[in-house]
């Protein structure tokens, strides 16, 4: 199965939801938080570098949790910019 490529609107949302999970983690650790989502901290690492842009929804949810974040927020905070 070819993936398709990402638009570079698809991959600035993916830029967004790695800055909202790194302010939201603050000085805890990668690993910790990892953990606590039930992830590797390579899987973290990847997805707050931009470098998994498109987690799948699971992955945000427990995240979120983990950070103490709605998904409203998160959804609201990394969704499309207007064009």
């Amino acid at each position: 199965m070819v993936r398709t490529p990402l638009t570079p609107a698809e991959r600035e949302r993916g830029e967004r939801l790695g800055a909202l999970l790194r302010a939201a983690r603050g000085d805890r650790s990668m690993v910790e938080i990892a953990a606590s989502a039930g992830l590797s901290a390579e899987t973290l690492r990847k997805i707050e570098t931009g470098r998994a842009p498109t987690p799948a929804f699971f992955t945000v949810a427990a995240l979120a949790e983990a950070l103490g974040l709605s998904l409203d927020d998160v959804m609201r905070r990394c969704a499309f910019a207007p064009v």
